[in-house]
C-alpha cells in the first residue's frame, strides 16, 4: 500500500502523470529529465567541496580528488534517498541510477573544466527545457506540472519516468493494484482540470 504524506509514491505519481498523459510528451521527458539532472550535476562539481580530505592528511597538500563531497553529492545523495523511500526497489534502481550520474558527471565536468562545462550544461539546459515545454504546449497542451508545484515536479521527474519505462517495458508495480489506482486518480484529476478550463472559456 502506499506511504502516507510526503513518502506517499501514489499521490506522487498521480500528480505528475495527471501532467504527462500525453504518449509523445511522455517519450520527449523519458529522453530529457535524466540529462537534465546529469547536467546539472556536471555544474554542481565546482561547487565548494564540503569535507577537505587534503587537510585532514588524507590526500596530499593541494590535491583536488575528482569525487569531492559537494553539493553535487549531496544533490544526488538525497534524489536517492528518496527515491529508495517511496520504493525500495525502484528506487534502488534510481539511486544507483544518481550514483552514476554524479561519477560520470564529476570525471566530465574535470575534464572540461569550469569555462567550458558551464557553456555545454547551458545549451544542453536549454535544449531539454525547450523540447520539453514543447511536449507541453504542442502535445500535452498544458502547462508543465512545475507551475502548480515546482518542488514536486523536479524532485519527482527522474523517478516518473524510470516507473514509467519499468512499467512500460517489465509491467513493473511497486505493489500490487499500484498503477491502476494511480490511473484512476489521473483520470479523475484530468477531469478535474478540464472542467475549471471549460468554466472560464465558457
Amino acid at each position: 500500500m502506499g506511504k502516507p504524506g510526503l513518502f506517499d509514491l501514489e499521490n506522487h505519481f498521480a500528480f505528475y502523470g495527471a501532467y504527462h498523459s500525453n504518449p509523445i510528451n511522455i517519450l520527449i521527458h523519458t529522453l530529457f529529465v535524466w540529462p537534465i539532472f546529469f547536467t546539472a550535476l556536471v555544474l554542481f562539481h565546482f561547487t565548494p567541496t564540503v569535507y577537505d580530505l587534503s587537510q585532514a592528511g588524507i590526500l596530499p597538500s593541494g590535491f583536488n580528488p575528482v569525487l569531492g563531497f559537494n553539493f553535487g553529492f549531496a544533490f544526488a545523495l538525497f534524489y536517492g534517498l528518496f527515491y529508495v523511500i517511496l520504493d525500495k526497489k525502484a528506487g534502488s534502481l534510481a539511486a544507483l541510477l544518481c550514483l552514476g550520474c554524479w561519477v560520470s558527471a564529476s570525471f566530465l565536468a574535470a575534464r572540461l573544466g569550469y569555462s567550458l562545462a558551464w557553456k555545454v550544461v547551458l545549451a544542453a539546459q536549454l535544449f531539454c527545457w525547450s523540447g520539453q515545454f514543447l511536449g507541453h504546449g504542442v502535445f500535452e497542451k498544458r502547462a508543465p506540472a512545475l507551475l502548480d508545484n515546482l518542488v514536486q515536479a523536479l524532485v519527482m521527474a527522474p523517478f516518473f519516468v524510470l516507473l514509467e519505462v519499468l512499467q512500460s517495458l517489465f509491467g513493473y508495480e511497486p505493489y500490487p493494484g499500484f498503477h491502476g489506482c494511480v490511473k484512476a486518480k489521473i483520470e479523475a484529476e484530468i477531469k478535474e482540470w478540464q472542467d475549471k478550463k471549460q468554466k472560464k472559456v465558457s
